[in-house]
């Protein structure tokens, strides 16, 4: 079939088995001036480095934190300029969205993002066409620490944490608006960088190959309606849905 002829056409080097043991932090919504320097203390003591997804206006306004988060080593990804739900704007302020958040980032550090991921990890053709045009890669998520809302509390943090395994992009969010929890995140994080290192797992950067799916991500056998709108069902993928027509 054809999806597992694009697994066999992966690069070995992201494409790792298990026992790779590499898992791929990724931190939403930022940057913020009260959590993200807190999350990136905890990751230098722990010597971890991970992908932050930042909002470009909250970048600018921000600047110094976001070069902050470039120079201690992490990776600054796309997560458009302001936020703004993928299936609320016209397709063209959804173009704008995307190649404006790439621009603040290039604007900070002096090169455009390698990654992408739509506010909320809803899916729009036009976000997406608009993300590999500027050499983005779509980047979601298998692995929620669910760190909003009410189910947001430090306890429910670890235990959802604790279940990463190797080859897992896991997502967690630094900035504290709206009814994002990073004050508790910030609880979790620690004891579960510190069990990442005991089971031998180590949290990577994403490297330039990134073809990678995973046996929840949609295949073939999918249908559309199975494929959209559940981040929680995709690792990475391209333009196309599950039956090779552009989607969304």
């Amino acid at each position: 079939m054809m999806w597992k002829k694009e697994m066999e056409s992966l690069s070995p080097g992201f494409a790792q088995p298990p026992e790779a043991k590499r898992v791929y932090l990724t931190f939403d919504d930022g940057p913020d001036a009260r959590w993200t320097p807190r999350i990136l203390d905890i990751l230098a003591q722990a010597n971890v480095r991970a992908t932050f997804f930042v909002v470009g206006r909250f970048a600018l306004q921000q600047a110094a934190l976001a070069r902050r988060v470039a120079a201690n080593g992490h990776e600054l990804g796309n997560h458009t300029w302001s936020h703004r739900h993928p299936w609320t704007a016209l397709s063209s302020t959804a173009r704008k969205e995307v190649h404006d958040g790439a621009a603040a980032i290039a604007d900070l550090i002096g090169r455009a993002p390698r990654f992408f991921r739509p506010p909320h990890g809803r899916l729009r053709r036009s976000m997406i066409e608009e993300a590999e045009r500027g050499g983005q890669t779509l980047t979601l998520w298998n692995r929620s620490a669910v760190d909003w809302g009410p189910l947001g509390s430090a306890r429910g943090i670890a235990r959802r944490l604790i279940a990463a395994q190797a080859g897992d992009i896991v997502l967690m969010h630094d900035g504290g608006r709206g009814i994002n929890r990073p004050d508790e995140l910030v609880k979790a994080l620690p004891e579960f960088l510190s069990n990442l290192s005991r089971r031998g797992l180590v949290p990577s950067l994403f490297p330039d190959s990134v073809r990678y799916f995973q046996d929840k991500v949609c295949n073939m056998r999918s249908t559309d309606d199975e494929c959209r709108g559940k981040p929680n069902k995709f690792f990475l993928r391209n333009l196309f849905d599950c039956r090779g027509k552009k989607s969304l």
